[in-house]
C-alpha cells in the first residue's frame, strides 16, 4: 500500500503583517513621545508634594506653563491673559466635556497668575484641570 504524501503549505503562520504592525506601532508611539517632551522641556523650578502621584493614563491634555516672572506659555509662545482665555476656549469648543488642562508653574513666581489661569480654565467652561508639583528628589 502506497502512503500519499502532501506536498503544500505547512502549518507555519506568516508573521510579516505582525512584524509590520509593529514597526507602525513604534514609529508612531516615538513621535508622539517627542512632542510630548518638547512641551515639558521649559525649565521651571517646580514645588514638590509628598502626596502627588503620576498619571496612569495620559488623556488628551493642554499645558500653560507659567515662569518665575508670571508670563504665559503656550506650546513654546508666550501668551497674555485674554490670549490664555481665547486658546481655553477654543480648546473647550473643540473638545466639549473632555479637555483637560494642566498648568505647570515655577514654585518663584507669584501666586496670582497661576490663580488667573486656573480661573481662566473655569470661565472656558474646561472642568479638568490641575496643578502640576513635582516629587521630592526627583530635580
Amino acid at each position: 500500500m502506497a502512503v500519499k504524501i502532501r506536498k503544500g503549505r505547512s502549518g507555519a503562520l506568516d508573521f510579516t503583517p505582525m512584524i509590520d504592525m509593529v514597526f507602525n506601532l513604534l514609529i508612531f508611539f516615538l513621535v508622539a513621545t517627542r512632542f510630548e517632551e518638547e512641551e515639558r522641556s521649559i525649565d521651571l523650578d517646580l514645588p514638590t508634594a509628598s502626596a502627588a502621584v503620576p498619571l496612569t493614563v495620559r488623556p488628551k491634555e493642554l499645558t500653560i506653563n507659567v515662569d518665575r516672572d508670571g508670563r504665559f506659555i503656550i506650546s513654546r509662545t508666550e501668551v497674555t491673559e485674554q490670549q490664555l482665555f481665547e486658546v481655553l476656549r477654543q480648546a473647550s469648543e473643540s473638545n466639549p466635556g473632555r479637555q483637560t488642562v494642566v498648568v505647570r508653574a515655577d514654585k518663584a513666581c507669584p501666586v496670582q497668575p497661576v490663580v488667573t489661569a486656573l480661573d481662566a480654565c473655569k470661565r472656558a467652561g474646561i472642568r479638568d484641570y490641575r496643578l502640576t508639583t513635582a516629587l521630592p528628589g526627583s530635580q
